[in-house]
């Protein structure tokens, strides 16, 4: 029997649900962001209708594409930005998300700010780390976070709720959720966004609050050459 993505959603749910038991964590602790980037409205339609409402998308013009349209079919929807930002899309990415992920810079921090001020918005915000200090990867190093997180909180004005990371693809996962989760812990931020399809269940056994689950839900990702 082919499993449908409804299918798929209710399997990611249970682990989630399994995985906040196995590690004394309170049932709901966790929250699924289904990440929706590449699938159209009619793919994201059977999931919505099964209950989710907390997608994660990467493009800013994706989501403007697609997403007006869901709202206006469903309630409370929460759209997470989880790709990097250009500060020259910061009035558009304030207008089309509820929260962002991915601050990483001091010109990303006051172009979101300002954007929020002029749009009466105050979205939450995490900021993104470079646990492995991958040269080619968006992000904050390490060692530079804290400062980061006082400039973003302190200087600018942001709503920083927490830290996100996407750890090195060849390494295991767990030192870095385990960096993560020591960062996050020092700068008083409660939440942790990380985790994908092939280790969220390892994210939650170190206090991921966000877990950014796509392929596993919505099947094969085909992406644009």
């Amino acid at each position: 029997m082919v499993q449908t993505a409804t299918d798929r959603l209710n399997i990611v749910l249970s682990d989630i649900r399994a995985a906040e038991a196995e590690n004394g964590r309170a049932e709901g602790s966790a929250t699924l962001v289904a990440v929706s980037k590449t699938f159209p409205a009619e793919d994201i339609r059977p999931v919505l209708d099964a209950g989710q409402r907390v997608f994660g998308e990467n493009r800013v013009q994706e989501a403007m594409g697609k997403w007006p349209g869901l709202r206006a079919d469903y309630d409370g929807i929460e759209l997470h930005l989880i790709g990097p930002l250009q500060s020259n899309k910061a009035k558009e990415a304030v207008a089309t998300f509820d929260v962002i992920h991915t601050v990483d810079r001091e010109k990303i921090a006051k172009a979101l700010k300002a954007e929020m001020e002029k749009q009466g918005r105050d979205l939450p915000v995490f900021i993104q780390v470079n646990t492995g200090d991958e040269p080619q990867k968006a992000g904050i190093g390490p060692e530079e976070t804290d400062g980061f997180v006082n400039f973003c909180r302190d200087e600018v004005g942001l709503n920083v709720i927490g830290l996100m990371c996407i750890p090195p693809v060849e390494e295991a996962p767990g030192p870095h959720f385990a960096l993560l989760e020591k960062i996050a812990k020092r700068n008083g931020l409660s939440q942790l966004s990380m985790g994908m399809s092939s280790d969220y269940e390892i994210a939650l056994g170190f206090g991921a609050t966000h877990v950014r689950v796509g392929s596993a839900i919505f099947g094969h990702r085909d992406y644009p050459v």
